[in-house]
This record gives structure tokens, C-alpha cells and sequence, in this order.
């Protein structure tokens, strides 16, 4: 049997002929590793590949009349994949140790089985017996599956297909991709050739037989998914649980979805019983709110179709060190020492020698720009030890002349601030003068300038 030896990058799968000191494709310095495989048997790939076979058609001679999504009955879930699982799609989920990967993959085999859906449950990191005594510790071991769920422990990639073709679930968990093999390859499990050529076979024989398959990924340091890039490509959606192992609270968000919205995020609830949805995630960000504390504000980010309301909070203490400290939480770096350079100019706020840091509660990480007149009015607020009025909801972009900009979907984040119970909204002027309807319950406070807005929004001394 023929052997190639090539040297390979741990962090993209960039292959080289030698050994190299810094990826040419990603940067990374001394990633280069030796992995030496044989050349793939023709029998096997073509055998795979035949059923796979397809022959040219016209598009508009193919009808999708026939496929329909399967509902997981998990609602945050659903929500995130786009409306259910698509037949025969693959989905990579990837998260840091002790997130919650393998306990969703679980409750997932529970509703799934409930609708007599038969499921293959692929473990390569655990035995039978460990797998059933952690679904008795999420209480669900004596009634889960029941005769369409099935188990085992392997990581033979060939046994793994033997196993699909004697039960042919229609969905298929692999827990997880890095512990898999293929005797095709010589290098070690968990190698980029091995992740690579493993996740290949799995995703042709899933589109071939029409199979649901869920991958779970590991992740590195820097919190990419571990192994080749080219492994986010094969598969159709692509999802990441955010949050700290040590916090209640996980966020699923997608971030590459065929067949769906990369926008949605999930909100759980880790518990002794497994991840639990959170149907109102905003009251759940704000139900710890300090109500008298400088420094915090209220703000709604879109995330999706849904408008989140998350609490940002701020510190602002002199520095006693040579250099002033910035530090950001949930928050982008860059785009706080932007808005720190808008209030020090537009503002007369001296902020050069003061340690500064932001924090959005909860663990979620927010992009929105309608978040920045929040963080700039958290800034000046604990910078001035003067706290913001009581129920009020900041939305608005700030831009580098201090003018305040208008942002999407206003009115959705304002009609749901209203069922949340806020008393006034500081909202873009823009905004303000396109709403079609504009509530007596919530005071409406139209903003042009950042200056204007901390004189509106900021309590006065008594």
C-alpha cells in the first residue's frame, strides 16, 4: 500500500510537501505537524460514492414538495436550525468543555424518539454504560428512546457505517468527530487528515440516504472549532454554545445555516436536569438589576427575529498605574475605545487616566451598533457617579461626530420594551419621525446628539 507523508497545520489543514515555520494561509507560527497516510482505496470511496450518483436535471423540474422539516420540539432549538432539522442536512455543534454539547445531543435523542424517530447515538468518548448513566442523572434514562434509540461506543469509521446500514436511523449523533478513525489513514485520531477525511465520508453517506446527522466538535483556546476549516464547509449548519461553564446560562447561537437565519440564538438554562429553555430571555438578563446603581443601562439588540434586552454595565475608576486600563466584556474592544474617544472629544469627559471597564450581563456578546448610546451613557454615568433614570431603554449609533444615528427595526424593540414594562425610551430622532405608532404608555425621548442624550437621560442633582 502506497504512503504519503505530509506536513499539515493544526489550526486550517494547510498541507506542505515540508515542513514549515509559519502557515502561509492562517499565519500561525510552528502549527506545522507530520502525518503520513495511505492512498484511499478505490473500492471503498466508489462504493460510497455510487449511491450519491445523481444525473443532471433541470432546476425547474425539482420539486421540494416532499420535504419537510422535523420539529425537535425543543423550541430555542428549532428556532435556531430555521424551523427543525432538514433531512439529510449535517450539523456541526461546537462549544468549550463542559458547555452542554453532549447534554443537548441527549434531550434531542429524547424528543426525537418521542416522535418514534429511530436515532443512532455514535459515542467515541464514552462506554454504553457511562452514556445511560449520565441520561439517568438528567432523569431521563429509564424512558428515554425506548425501541428507536440505539447506542454504542465506537470510533472506527467503517464499523461506524456498518452499524448505519444494518439499523438506517433517520437521525445520527457522533460524539464527537476528533475521536474518530479511519484505517484508510495512518496518522493518529483527531489528526487534520483523519477529522478531514472522516467528517467527508459521514457527510456523503448522510446526503446519499437522506440521514440527519449531528457532529459534535471540540474547540480550541482561541475558541474556533478544532481541526480544518475545510470541516465548517462540508457541513450545512454550523452552531457554538457561548457561555461560562461555571455560569447557569448557555447561548446557542448559528453562525452558518443552509437552511435558515444565521441571526437566532437559543437561550438555556443548565440544571441538575439538563438544559432547560428560556422562553423570555430579556426578564431573565434584567431580573437582577440594580435600580439605583450608577453605571448600568438597559439596551435591545436584535438577534434575529427577536429583540434581546440585555443590561450593560460600567465601571470608571481613577488609575493607579502608568497606562489607563480597557477592558471589555460581551462587548467589542474596539468599538468601546471608539466610543471612550467620541465622549473624551464631543464630550469634555477626562477619561485619559481612568481604568475602564464594560460588562454585558448575562455572558451574551452583542454586535448591534444600536447598543453604542448605551455603553457611551454607561460610561459617562459611572464616570459622573450619577445613575440613569429608572426604566428607560437606550437605543442608538454613535458616530465619531457625537451624532446619534438611526437603527433597524425600531419599533419591534419599542413595542416590546412597552410589554416589558419600561417607562421611556431614548430613542434615534430618525426613528422617532418614521414610527407609525406611537404609544402613550412608553415616553418617547427623540435624540440627535450624544450630548443631548446624557442631559435627558442622566439624573439631576438634588
Amino acid at each position: 500500500m502506497k504512503t504519503k507523508t505530509v506536513f499539515a497545520c493544526q489550526s486550517c489543514g494547510y498541507q506542505s510537501v515540508k515542513w514549515l515555520g509559519r502557515c502561509p494561509d492562517c499565519n500561525n507560527w510552528n502549527s506545522f505537524v507530520e502525518e503520513t497516510y495511505a492512498a484511499p482505496s478505490v473500492k471503498g470511496k466508489k462504493s460510497l460514492s455510487t449511491v450519491f450518483r445523481d444525473e443532471p436535471v433541470l432546476l425547474r423540474d425539482i420539486t421540494s414538495e416532499g420535504v419537510e422539516r422535523v420539529t425537535i420540539g425543543i423550541e430555542e432549538l428549532d428556532n435556531v436550525l430555521g424551523g427543525g432539522i432538514v433531512p439529510g442536512s449535517v450539523i456541526l455543534i461546537g462549544g468549550d468543555p463542559g458547555i452542554g454539547k453532549s447534554t443537548i445531543s441527549l434531550q434531542v435523542c429524547s424528543k426525537l424518539t418521542e416522535k418514534k424517530i429511530p436515532v443512532l447515538y455514535i459515542s467515541g468518548e464514552e462506554s454504553t454504560r457511562q452514556t445511560k448513566m449520565r441520561a439517568d442523572r438528567l432523569g431521563a434514562g429509564s424512558s428515554i428512546g425506548g425501541d428507536n434509540l440505539y447506542i454504542v461506543s465506537q470510533t472506527d469509521l467503517s464499523l461506524i457505517i456498518e452499524y448505519i446500514d444494518k439499523i438506517k436511523p433517520q437521525v445520527v449523533f457522533i460524539d464527537s468527530i476528533q475521536v474518530l478513525f479511519s484505517d484508510e489513514i495512518s496518522s493518529s485520531a483527531g489528526s487534520i487528515s483523519q477529522v478531514r477525511e472522516c467528517a467527508s465520508r459521514l457527510t456523503l453517506l448522510a446526503k446519499s440516504r437522506g440521514i440527519s446527522l449531528f457532529i459534535i466538535g471540540h474547540v480550541t483556546k482561541e475558541g474556533t472549532l478544532a481541526g480544518p476549516r475545510v470541516l465548517e464547509h462540508m457541513v450545512d449548519t454550523v452552531l457554538y454554545f457561548e457561555g461560562d461553564r461555571f455560569s447557569m446560562y448557555r447561548v446557542l447561537r448559528a453562525v452558518k445555516n443552509r437552511f435558515g437565519s444565521v441571526n437566532e440564538i437559543g437561550v438555556f438554562e443548565m440544571s441538575s436536569a439538563g438544559l432547560k429553555e428560556v422562553g423570555n430571555p430579556s426578564q431573565m438578563f434584567l431580573s437582577q438589576r440594580p435600580k439605583e446603581a450608577s453605571g448600568t443601562v438597559v439596551v435591545s439588540v436584535m438577534e434575529g427575529s427577536r429583540p434581546l434586552f440585555v443590561e450593560i454595565q460600567a465601571l470608571v475608576s481613577h488609575s493607579g498605574f502608568g497606562y489607563a486600563r480597557r477592558r471589555s466584556q460581551g462587548f467589542d474592544f474596539n468599538r468601546m475605545s471608539l466610543l471612550v474617544a467620541v465622549l473624551e472629544k464631543r464630550m469634555d469627559l477626562r477619561l485619559e487616566n481612568e481604568d475602564i471597564f464594560v460588562n454585558v450581563v448575562g455572558g451574551i456578546k452583542i454586535e448591534d451598533p444600536a447598543a453604542d448610546l448605551g455603553v457611551s451613557i454607561a460610561i459617562a454615568s459611572a464616570f459622573k457617579d450619577k445613575p440613569v433614570l429608572a426604566d428607560s431603554l437606550i437605543l442608538g449609533e454613535v458616530g465619531l461626530t457625537g451624532e446619534i444615528r438611526s437603527i433597524l427595526q425600531a419599533e419591534l424593540r419599542i413595542n416590546e420594551a412597552q410589554k416589558l414594562g419600561f417607562k421611556s425610551c431614548v430613542l434615534p430622532e430618525w426613528n422617532f419621525m418614521r414610527l407609525d405608532n406611537k404609544s402613550k404608555d412608553l415616553e418617547l425621548k427623540p435624540v440627535s446628539s450624544l450630548r443631548e442624550s446624557l442631559n435627558i437621560i442622566l439624573r439631576k442633582e438634588k
